[in-house]
């Protein structure tokens, strides 16, 4: 009688009803229960409502007996469908007992619990939005439980929340997110898919602005786009889609700035979908914000430039990639040279147009970011947008020295540090001395097209006027900067500058450069040197490629100089014989040859000078110089000196080749002066020298044949009167000291004789010679 009495104004054949295990029993004491309610609701009478509510929560639904359980939710629910509006004064006695009843163990119990929230939602609707959060949260609960029955209650109770969050004005978005970005890292596939689908009701919602919030939930929304379900994959595409669309039409209300290293990471995702989503997302980016995501440069590039190198099978990611890189490299201008760092400071309204280095078609697909709006990455008046170059020249060093990086990488590598050092020299000048080694590394690649890009790098490192030692700020040349000993190259200190404060200086027989030219010049040639195969290999495609991208003069002169104080004897012979042969072969060096074929400047005859005293490592390669140049007796002075050199197989082959040389269309003007006997006796009697040296072979035979054809002086007597000699025709040539010449290449080669004699361990003694 006493829990009778305790459970007033409810009767006791309600209250025993609602205890029973068979439903329609239950079903019966709610309508008692509904009847009882609308008769207090009639009577305005709160209290008794709030008292029936408060017996059917605590004595009933969260009882330990389930039948009572399953009682107390059908007898709330009654009380809600009577109290009709007016439940909304009561939704949270009613909402918080059913919600408690979503874990319980027994299933028929949670769908009693669904079907009991449905009915107490269905007749709040909008009331029920100030405890939407709740509400969500169980039902992201039970969109996981693994009873279909519950699954299926619950998908209908999710239903109709849409339908009223769809159509009220009243939905606390601000309490929301918090919940959202929590549950959305759920590993549950149906929790996902519940997640995704509130996203999309969102989304569609004109009343609700999500993309203010979509930093919060991004991260998420890309590890559910990895999920193993087609199904909530696709799911997740339509969202992030509709999201981009969104972004694409207002994109001066985007955070840009926090959405940034979230789509880095992506890009870097092993799930294919995944990377491919994200750097879409990335295109996008760049493209609609430009220089807000100048910042987020090196990690924009780490997680690009290996995505350059993907096979086929990967196509649209390295697409994608590519747009990035290049629309990326364009946001890079030469005012992010300026030392002042205030100077980079822009706002978004200063900048004319942000997206100005997008292309106008790109642009106008796209869409454009309003300059004259509010700041996208934050409500500041002001942003700096300041170029992390130190970040991007770390990882653009890191892919070089990386092995296993694709060839298509590696040339995207260079063409950034290429493009920095056009466009922010001064800055770059800064970690030359540190990319100088790997940039020297990077021309024994197998691939020509890397080396040709690495060529413009060093190129432009070593012509630009950035790379002058004086161009350096006060904290720069305070640095000290590359000895000649560093550079681990045997150079007489006499030969040089005084040493100062510029530190490296060019020779001053060497034309005015760069600082950094010279010390390219001595650490190309130290590679040569080191690595023999490059030399033979390559020596020729890079020394002819840089003679198009820099000086071909400088880089013989300043060549030529260097390996005059060469020790190594053996490489300097080879080197010599490389750079002969190009200078006499390649089409690069045309004007090179024309200028010195004539030696009418003191430029020209200066520059000879300095080609002879090095070529005379190579006694062939000295001759066919001065056939080159015209300087006939000379050469014929030198053949006469071959007689007291030593004679071996590789010196005759040499001879083979010049005369093979001599027959070619570059010794053209050389042949033709052979029908001037008179004014060109010493270039008759250099040729007839070599046929001397010639063993009987096919080369002693061609150039046997070509003197045959030297006319008769006797015949050639008469058209002889007009002619001036060639020597007075080239009056300036007088002032070569020859002599000197001729006793520097005596000095020379008794160098070369005593180290070859050193390394057959023997001593100095008579040997065999060829006398003429």
């Amino acid at each position: 009688m006493n829990a009778e009495r305790d459970l007033a104004p409810l009767a006791p054949s309600v209250v025993r009803a609602l205890n029973d295990k068979l439903y329609e029993k239950r079903k019966v004491a709610a309508l008692e229960i509904e009847k009882l309610v609308r008769e207090f609701v009639a009577q305005n009478n709160t209290s008794q409502i709030k008292h029936v509510i408060l017996i059917l929560s605590q004595e009933f639904a969260l009882s330990q007996h389930p039948h009572s359980r399953k009682g107390g939710l059908i007898g709330l629910a009654a009380c809600s469908i009577a109290l009709g509006k007016d439940s909304g004064l009561y939704l949270k006695e009613l909402i918080e007992p059913v919600l408690t009843c979503f874990n319980d163990a027994d299933s028929r119990l949670r769908y009693y619990a669904c079907e009991a929230l449905y009915n107490i939602v269905k007749v709040a609707r909008g009331s029920v939005l100030p405890h939407f959060n709740v509400l969500f949260d169980g039902l992201s609960k039970l969109a996981a439980d693994p009873d279909p029955n519950v699954k299926s209650g619950s998908e209908l109770l999710d239903r109709l929340l849409k339908d009223i969050v769809t159509e009220s004005n009243q939905f606390d978005l601000v309490g929301f997110i918090p919940l959202l970005r929590e549950r959305i890292y759920s590993n549950n596939q149906y929790a996902r898919q519940f997640i995704i689908s509130w996203i999309l009701v969102l989304e569609s919602v004109p009343d609700i602005n999500l993309l203010d919030y979509l930093p919060e939930i991004l991260d998420g929304l890309f590890q559910i786009l990895g999920d193993n379900s087609k199904e909530i994959r696709k799911m997740c595409e339509v969202a992030l889609g509709e999201f981009l669309k969104e972004i694409k039409k207002n994109p001066s209300s985007v955070k840009f700035a926090e959405m940034a290293n979230i789509l880095v990471i992506h890009c870097q995702a092993a799930d294919d979908l995944i990377q491919l989503t994200a750097m879409c997302w990335m295109r996008e980016f760049i493209q609609l914000a430009g220089r807000v995501m100048l910042p987020y440069s090196s990690g924009i590039l780490t997680a690009v430039l290996p995505c350059l190198s993907y096979d086929d099978r990967k196509k649209n990611i390295k697409e994608v990639a590519n747009v990035c890189n290049q629309s990326l490299m364009k946001l890079v201008i030469p005012e992010d040279d300026e030392v002042d760092e205030a100077k980079q400071s822009v706002t978004l309204s200063e900048e004319p147009n942000l997206e100005e280095p997008v292309s106008k078609p790109e642009a106008a697909s796209s869409g454009s970011l309003d300059a004259s709006g509010d700041s996208n990455v934050s409500n500041a008046s002001r942003i700096q947008v300041t170029l992390n170059l130190d970040g991007i020249v770390q990882v653009l060093d890191c892919h070089l020295h990386d092995t296993s990086i694709g060839m298509m990488t590696r040339i995207a590598v260079l063409k950034w540090l290429y493009h920095l050092y056009i466009k922010t020299p001064r800055k770059m000048f800064r970690h030359t001395d540190s990319l100088f080694p790997i940039l020297l590394r990077t021309l024994s690649d197998e691939s020509d097209e890397v080396i040709l890009k690495d060529l413009e790098v060093l190129a432009e490192i070593a012509s630009s006027p950035a790379g002058q030692t004086e161009g350096y700020g006060p904290s720069e040349a305070a640095e000290p900067r590359p000895s000649q000993v560093e550079l681990h190259v045997p150079i007489r200190n006499r030969c040089f500058g005084t040493a100062g404060p510029k530190g490296l200086e060019c020779s001053p027989s060497t034309p005015t450069m760069n600082s950094y030219f010279y010390k390219f010049m001595i650490n190309l040639l130290k590679r040569f040197s080191s690595e023999r195969k490059l030399l033979e290999t390559r020596g020729a495609f890079i020394i002819r490629q840089l003679c198009l991208l820099l000086n071909a003069e400088n880089i013989f002169h300043s060549m030529a100089d260097i390996l005059l104080r060469e020790e190594d004897l053996k490489f300097a012979s080879t080197m010599v014989h490389t750079l002969n042969t190009i200078l006499l072969t390649s089409s690069e060096l045309f004007q090179l040859r024309n200028q010195l074929k004539d030696l009418r400047t003191p430029e020209s005859r200066n520059l000879f000078c300095c080609l002879y005293r090095s070529w005379c490592h190579n006694p062939v390669t000295t001759v066919s110089l001065c056939f080159l140049t015209q300087n006939y007796k000379h050469a014929y002075d030198l053949i006469q000196k071959f007689g007291d050199l030593e004679v071996t197989v590789d010196f005759l082959t040499e001879v083979d080749k010049l005369v093979q040389l001599i027959e070619c269309p570059i010794f053209t003007y050389l042949r033709l002066q052979l029908l001037d006997v008179k004014n060109n006796p010493y270039l008759i009697k250099a040729l007839y020298g070599l046929l001397m040296l010639l063993p009987q072979s096919s080369a002693f035979q061609l150039l046997s044949h070509r003197l045959q054809c030297v006319p008769n002086p006797e015949l050639m007597q008469s058209a002889d009167g007009s002619r001036v000699s060639t020597s007075s025709r080239r009056p300036a040539s007088s002032t070569i000291d020859y002599t000197e010449l001729l006793q520097h290449f005596d000095k020379v080669q008794s160098k070369h004789l005593e180290v070859r004699h050193q390394r057959a361990g023997r001593a100095e003694q008579p040997e065999r010679r060829v006398v003429l």
